[in-house]
């Protein structure tokens, strides 16, 4: 197809904006679905920051969401659904329970508290200011919204780590279908190229002064080795990719939870170790559309755009907060 932008907003109806803050190293990012999206979430790792999932899984009453929130502030940064919903109310979008709108906005968060300003948090303003923000064009990628205090490669902590960000591409699954992912790229472990198998962003043996080699420890097999396992317990404080994938395709309330769950693997294929304790791994799933369409064919397209998403936040960062980034000419630290 022509004319698509490689990112979420190629569903028509999906509108995208960002908001952050540029000095303290934080933001959010929300996806605007006003029409009402049947949804779905997979979660998997051990350190989630969530809202709103439990009404996404199949036998609960609500069937549809008006937006879904990226966010960072750790959990703080969940505050930010509060502007999400305001800027809605005022819409007269949401659930109807009769005496109100009720917007129905799903939301996750990273902890990006290790980097910028540790006491600064997007909350209910930033919320809004997002969704005043968003667009159905090109969206922005690399250090805005939520992937604003991203980073990857944290087994050493903030001294070993690298700059990551938002991501957004969009695979054809032919007959005009399309499925498009939205991923914060925050990973304990490393980012790969699945084609070569090459790390992208990672722990690196040593910072990596400006336009020098960077040098990888492999974070897998660096947890293997006795200063790996010493430094584990002290890992888990700063990790967590989360993200959305999106779908033209008529799906019903079973079909998008399967097809947030086979997302997961796009999530494994560029990253390792992946679903970790030290992880809070988050996909949301999206139909909004009214093609018809097999689940399996949607699932394995989720699966890679979402894995795709991940290498364009990597490729997208820039250097930021002292860690730098995969582009190697753009390391001005």
């Amino acid at each position: 197809m022509t004319n698509l932008h490689n990112d979420i907003t190629d569903i028509t109806g999906i509108s995208v904006g960002h908001a952050q803050n540029d000095t303290a190293l934080t933001g959010c990012t929300v996806i605007l679905c006003p029409k009402g999206a049947v949804a779905g979430v997979d979660q998997r790792g051990g350190a989630p920051g969530s809202r709103e999932t439990d009404l996404l899984r199949p036998m609960h009453l609500v069937n549809k969401v008006h937006a879904v929130l990226l966010s960072g502030g750790s959990a703080f940064g969940l505050d930010a659904a509060a502007g999400v919903m305001k800027y809605l109310e005022e819409k007269k979008t949401g659930f109807n329970a009769g005496v109100a709108r009720v917007p129905i906005v799903p939301a996750a968060v990273i902890f990006d508290l290790a980097i910028g300003d540790p006491k600064v948090r997007p909350d209910a303003a930033m919320g809004y200011q997002a969704c005043i923000q968003a667009s159905s064009q090109r969206i922005a990628q690399g250090n805005v919204g939520a992937g604003c205090g991203a980073s990857v490669g944290k087994l050493f902590g903030p001294a070993g780590a690298m700059k990551a960000g938002i991501g957004s591409a969009t695979v054809d699954a032919g007959g005009g279908i399309l499925v498009s992912a939205l991923v914060v790229v925050n990973a304990f472990g490393d980012v790969l190229d699945p084609t070569s198998g090459n790390i992208l962003a990672g722990t690196r043996k040593v910072p990596a002064a400006s336009g020098g080699e960077l040098k990888f420890a492999d974070t897998l097999a660096s947890m293997k080795t006795l200063p790996g396992k010493a430094v584990m317990h002290f890992a888990g404080q700063s990790n967590t990719v989360i993200g959305a994938v999106a779908t033209n395709a008529r799906l019903n309330k079973e079909e998008i939870n399967k097809v947030a769950q086979m997302a997961q693997d796009g999530l494994a294929r560029a990253i390792r170790p992946a679903h970790t304790m030290l992880d809070g791994d988050t996909i949301f799933s999206l139909s909004y559309g009214t093609l018809p369409a097999d689940v399996n064919l949607i699932g394995a397209c989720a699966a890679e755009a979402f894995m795709k998403a991940i290498i364009a936040g990597v490729l997208a960062a820039l250097p930021a907060g002292g860690l730098p980034a995969c582009n190697l000419n753009t390391n001005n630290l």
